[in-house]
């Protein structure tokens, strides 16, 4: 053991004091807030800029219809289209709305002329107003009142509440539950990959060096593999660790200097987060409560305790096991060409749980999900998408404890592949002499 911990000390150390881990490690959550920052910021900035639309109706049937918004403002001209045109070219207005007059009875085509390309915001405001002044005037040339028609018009409230195994009530957001569920699988799979391909890499560097021959003068093939990825899993940990921890920190920062508010820029955004949207659902069913309240009351349905301590255990669990494979796929062969032939087949669980994931939120309790978040090799990506739904606790301890018993087994494999390969050079290495190794 203390061979082992030796191992870990020198694998976690070099790894720590490289210039890459430490620039990364400062510039991930730079740019991971970047990506929550940026688009809020642009979009307040977008929102201080009024565009002038110049309305030409050949019709009459939208005068006085369009109305100031908060960044439209519209003015009716009376000039012929080539004239109004001259005009928007020297700048008098953003944009043209040219509403000809039709050849039937009812105005169904419009153009929008703009130097700019013209917004998804001022294209949806146009096409209601005509949509809702074109529907007005056919109820009504029926012999129906329009405001009959909209005031039968009713919103629908559905309150999502979960029952627990005591009888309690906790309510649900579902857009929250699959943001998370998505985002926590997808990180997984990122860092499974990364840090998985790291202990590769390691390999393939001492193998090809011939570091290892003297290594393993010292101590065992199996003593080096288990050394070498519990080091680099700590690694991992670390920077996710730091990760997280500076960009909530830079987060609030700006957040507290610049005084933005999640919710004013999500809103503004339009398209934002998930979260975002499923602030504004709420708003609109509960509109008597306040919206601090209401954001409250997202961020208390989430289990943070659960959802930090699986993320943990499904990380480290998926990495070991899947390390082990990446260890003894380096041990393999002498360069990291020769490794695309044997990672096809250890990436295709992964990439089918990631693949699978949009099928999992719709059915979160279905036998797919529950399968694909028990079988060791899919359990890490599955798991996660199925947590922040809710997963017996049964379930979650089955799956925990398939997943040490998947690495434990994968561990023995590729300790019988490692030892092996681990001093076989300038031979290509084919499954069948792979399993010649197994049964040494």
């Amino acid at each position: 053991m203390n061979k082992i911990a030796l191992i870990i000390q020198r694998e976690y150390l070099t790894r720590v004091m490289k210039r890459s881990f430490i620039i990364m490690t400062f510039l991930g959550p730079i740019l991971m807030a970047a990506l929550m920052i940026v688009p809020v910021y642009l979009a307040s900035l977008s929102d201080l800029s009024e565009r002038k639309v110049a309305i030409l109706d050949e019709t009459g049937w939208f005068m006085g219809k369009f109305e100031k918004g908060d960044n439209l403002s519209f003015e009716y001209v009376f000039n012929d289209l080539n004239t109004e045109k001259e005009n928007l070219k020297a700048g008098v207005y953003d944009a043209l709305l040219y509403i000809p007059r039709p050849d039937l009875n009812i105005p169904v085509n419009a153009e929008l002329f703009s130097i700019r390309q013209a917004s998804m915001n001022m294209r949806s405001y146009v096409r209601n107003v005509m949509k809702t002044e074109v529907e007005n005037r056919k109820l009504m040339a029926s012999g129906i009142d329009p405001d009959v028609i909209k005031s039968a018009k009713t919103n629908i409230n559905i309150v999502t509440i979960r029952l627990d195994e005591d009888g309690g009530e906790t309510r649900s957001f579902t857009e929250v539950e699959v943001a998370l569920g998505i985002f926590s699988a997808i990180l997984i799979y990122f860092f499974i990959f990364l840090f998985g391909s790291q202990v590769m890499r390691g390999v393939i560097e001492e193998k090809t060096n011939r570091i290892v021959e003297v290594i393993i003068s010292s101590v065992k093939p199996f003593q080096l593999m288990m050394g070498k990825i519990v080091g680099v899993a700590l690694v991992g940990l670390t920077q996710f660790l730091l990760w997280v921890l500076l960009t909530g920190i830079i987060y609030l920062l700006f957040v507290s200097v610049a005084g933005m508010e999640v919710q004013k820029g999500a809103d503004v955004f339009g398209q934002g987060s998930v979260i975002g949207g499923q602030t504004e659902t709420i708003l609109q069913e509960d509109r008597g409560q306040d919206g601090v309240k209401q954001v409250m009351e997202v961020i208390s349905s989430i289990h943070f305790g659960t959802m930090i301590f699986s993320f943990i255990f499904y990380f480290l669990g998926g990495y070991l096991l899947y390390a082990a494979l990446f260890a003894a796929i380096g041990s393999a062969v002498d360069n990291e060409t020769d490794t695309q032939q044997f990672m096809l087949p250890v990436s295709i669980p992964l990439i089918l749980g990631i693949v699978l994931s949009n099928l999992i939120v719709n059915n979160p309790d279905g036998p797919l999900a529950f399968w694909f978040s028990i079988i060791p090799l899919t359990s890490p990506v599955i798991m996660m998408v199925r947590i922040p739904f809710g997963v017996p606790l049964w379930e979650l301890a089955l799956s925990m404890a398939l997943l040490i018993g998947g690495f434990i087994f994968t561990t023995w494999l590729a300790a019988k592949i490692y030892r092996t390969g681990i001093l076989m050079y300038g031979k290509k290495v084919s499954y069948a002499e792979l399993w010649k190794w197994l049964k040494y």
